[in-house]
């Protein structure tokens, strides 16, 4: 089993930047064949893919909306992964949830929520003057 905590969340003005931090406790995560990434979601509408990163071979992804301003990493000794949000905008506001899922999903199923096995308890991000 894998629990999943998250912090940084809070309240920043538009073209400020925040710093989400998920950390993995429990089983370890290989550094071979493992998934993880950040999906949000606001009242009303769907759960968004944000970022994701796999390894091994690491390899990050991005929705279209935060490609160029946010940044996804790992660190694998640690078990933490962080998302650097650039350039924060007004529709970026959203509760925040770290996933993931110990396999390598695929390409095509990355921007399904379905496709991983772990959720942390979500964090609010606002973004407003």
């Amino acid at each position: 089993q894998v629990q999943l905590v998250e912090s940084g969340g809070g309240v920043v003005q538009p073209g400020d930047s925040l710093k989400l931090s998920c950390a993995a406790s429990g089983n370890t995560f290989s550094n071979n064949g493992g998934t993880m990434g950040w999906f949000r979601q606001v009242p009303g509408k769907e759960r968004e893919f944000v970022a994701a990163i796999r390894w091994p071979g690491v390899s990050t992804h991005y929705a279209d909306a935060v490609k160029g301003r946010f940044t996804i990493s790992r660190d694998s000794a640690k078990n933490t992964m962080t998302l650097q949000m650039n350039n924060l905008k007004p529709e970026d506001t959203a509760v925040y949830y770290c996933t993931a899922h110990n396999s390598r999903v695929i390409l095509s199923a990355l921007r399904f929520g379905r496709s991983y096995h772990y959720w942390g308890q979500g964090v609010q991000v606002s973004v407003s003057s």
